[in-house]
C-alpha cells in the first residue's frame, strides 16, 4: 500500500459499486482512510469488507443522497468518527429511462433523476464544503460523464443532470478557489458498470467499444486512478476542470 494520501479522510458517495467502489479502493491504497455511502446496507457492507481485505481502512456509511437529512447526518457522522474530511468523491446517481425522447419523458422520471443526480450532489457539496474548507489541499471530485458535455438519447434528465454537474463544479471551483478549495469533475466514457450495462444492453457492448478511437471499453482503475490524481497535490493548480478520461470518444 502506497502513503501519498495517509490519513487523510475521503468520502465516496455511490462507493459500494462500480466507479465508485474502485474510487474508494484506489483511495485506500493510498493512504486515505475512506467512506463509503450508499441506500443498500448488504452491497455496502460486502465493499467495504473486500477493500479490508485489500488493505484498506474503510468504512460503510448508509446514506440516500435524494434525502437531505440522510446527507446532512453522513456528514455529521464522519465529522464525529474522524474529526475531518479532506476530499470528497460525490459520485452517487442513477439513470433514469434511457432511449424515451423528450417529449414523451415521464415526468416523475425527470424529478427522480434531477432529485439525485443534480440537487442531491449539490446537498454533498453544501454539508461538505464547510468542513474541507478547514483542509489545507482538500478537493472535491464530482462524477458526470461524457453526456454532460454530449447529446445523446439516453434520456433529457440525466443529460441534463450530468451537464448541471459540470455547472455546478465550475461555480463552486470560482468560489473556492481563493480559499484553497480546488472542485474539479471527472467525465466518464464507457465502464462496465451495472449503470453502463442496464443502458447498453450485451448485444451493444462491441458498438460501444467501436465508438471510441481506443475501440474498447474502459477499465475501473483508470478512472479510478484520474480521481487519485486529481485529489493528490500533483494536481494542486487543477480547478475547475472536467477531466474526460473516455478514451478519446468525445473527439472522435
Amino acid at each position: 500500500m502506497d502513503t501519498h494520501l495517509k490519513d487523510r479522510v475521503a468520502l465516496v458517495t455511490g462507493g459500494a459499486t462500480g466507479i465508485g467502489k474502485a474510487c474508494a479502493l484506489a483511495l485506500a491504497r493510498e493512504g486515505a482512510r475512506v467512506i463509503i455511502s450508499g441506500r443498500r446496507e448488504n452491497v455496502g457492507g460486502e465493499a467495504a469488507a473486500e477493500i479490508r481485505a485489500a488493505g484498506g481502512d474503510v468504512r460503510f456509511m448508509r446514506a440516500d443522497i435524494g434525502r437531505r437529512s440522510d446527507i446532512e447526518s453522513l456528514i455529521a457522522q464522519i465529522i464525529a468518527a474522524y474529526g475531518r474530511l479532506d476530499f470528497a468523491v460525490n459520485n452517487a446517481g442513477i439513470e433514469g429511462p434511457p432511449f424515451i425522447p423528450t417529449a414523451d419523458y415521464p415526468e416523475d422520471a425527470w424529478d427522480e433523476v434531477l432529485n439525485t443526480n443534480l440537487k442531491g450532489l449539490w446537498l454533498c457539496m453544501k454539508y461538505e464544503i464547510p468542513h474541507l474548507l478547514k483542509q489545507a489541499g482538500a478537493a472535491i471530485v464530482n462524477v458526470s460523464s461524457v453526456g454532460g458535455v454530449n447529446g445523446s438519447a439516453l434520456g433529457v434528465a440525466y443529460h441534463a443532470s450530468k451537464h448541471g454537474v459540470i455547472g455546478i463544479t465550475r461555480a463552486a471551483a470560482v468560489e473556492y478557489g481563493p480559499k484553497g478549495l480546488r472542485v474539479n469533475a471527472v467525465a466518464p466514457g464507457s465502464f462496465h458498470t451495472d449503470l453502463s450495462h442496464r443502458l447498453f444492453p450485451t448485444a451493444m457492448h462491441d458498438a460501444v467499444a467501436a465508438s471510441s478511437p481506443m475501440g474498447r471499453w474502459g477499465e475501473l482503475d483508470e478512472i479510478a486512478s484520474a480521481v487519485v490524481w486529481l485529489c493528490s497535490p500533483g494536481a494542486g493548480f487543477v480547478n475547475g476542470h472536467t477531466l474526460a478520461v473516455d478514451g478519446g470518444f468525445l473527439i472522435h
